[in-house]
């Protein structure tokens, strides 16, 4: 009687992964969400921007809230891209750019409040610079105006020290030479208005600048913003803290998830390499 042939064993590990697809896929739709996220930021960025005179546009490039958003979603779009391509793909590269993209910014973030929290005056100093920067380009770019004149009505507020930085704007500016018809005027948004008023009077800043505190005070709000932002962030320091953890986690998610695919990976090499050798062995 013939004898059969033994089958040869199967190489261990050939249908084995270390590559959790657990980790991979929540990785991978994690970075999705984000990368959709920033093509929206950027084409939201682009159209503010193609709708704005090109000359006004120049003028306030430093201060224009479409330039930030169109920076932020360029760069999530590039780092979410490598994240998610890098996941798909099991690509090493690619999630170690990601990997050290994301830890570069948290380092940032990190030390950017640590400076901030340290260096108190500066940080105001800087704060002070950005405010009066904005005052001078108020009406250059109507997003610009329109982020002003949220944050004058929602912190009750004036100018940047005081309702009288509106005279560094070409239009308010306080000067008997300033033709402008809202010569010594401050913004609308800086008036004080009445619970029952159903018409908004957005003359109603008109002069107020050339009017003493005690006077101005009873049509507009005197005190400046930066007072009124300081007072306002050391009230809400547990809300701030909560908004900052908020997007530190996700960062860390993207971390730990991201180094964990890459040891998954580099291990499924090993194994690989291992079979081939084991394989290429005629004692195996």
């Amino acid at each position: 009687m013939a004898r059969r042939a033994a089958v040869p064993a199967r190489p261990l590990g050939d249908d084995f992964s270390f590559v959790n697809p657990v980790v991979k896929y929540v990785l991978f739709f994690f970075n999705l969400l984000f990368w959709v996220i920033s093509m929206v930021m950027v084409a939201v960025g682009v159209y503010a921007r193609l709708l704005k005179h090109a000359e006004a546009a120049m003028a306030c490039l430093a201060v224009d809230p479409a330039i930030l958003l169109i920076m932020v979603g360029v760069l999530t779009f590039l780092i979410t891209f490598c994240g998610c391509v890098g996941s798909l793909r099991e690509n090493i590269t690619l999630l170690q750019a990601f990997s050290i993209c994301l830890t570069i910014i948290f380092l940032l973030q990190l030390a950017a409040g640590v400076l901030g929290f340290v260096f108190s005056d500066k940080a105001r100093g800087k704060v002070s610079e950005i405010i009066n920067g904005a005052i001078v380009h108020y009406r250059d770019d109507l997003d610009l105006q329109n982020l002003i004149d949220f944050g004058q009505k929602e912190f009750s507020c004036c100018g940047g020290v005081s309702y009288k930085d509106w005279s560094q704007n070409m239009y308010f500016n306080c000067t008997a030479t300033n033709p402008s018809r809202e010569r010594c005027s401050v913004p609308f948004s800086c008036c004080l208005h009445d619970a029952n008023q159903t018409v908004i009077n957005t003359m109603c800043g008109h002069g107020m600048q050339a009017r003493g505190y005690l006077e101005a005070s009873a049509f507009i709000h005197t005190n400046g913003c930066i007072d009124k932002l300081v007072n306002w962030i050391h009230s809400n320091l547990f809300l701030l803290g909560g908004i900052t953890l908020g997007l530190a986690l996700p960062q860390l998610v993207g971390i730990v998830l991201a180094q964990l695919l890459i040891n998954q990976i580099r291990d499924q090499i090993k194994l690989q390499l291992y079979n081939q050798q084991h394989r290429a062995d005629p004692w195996y």
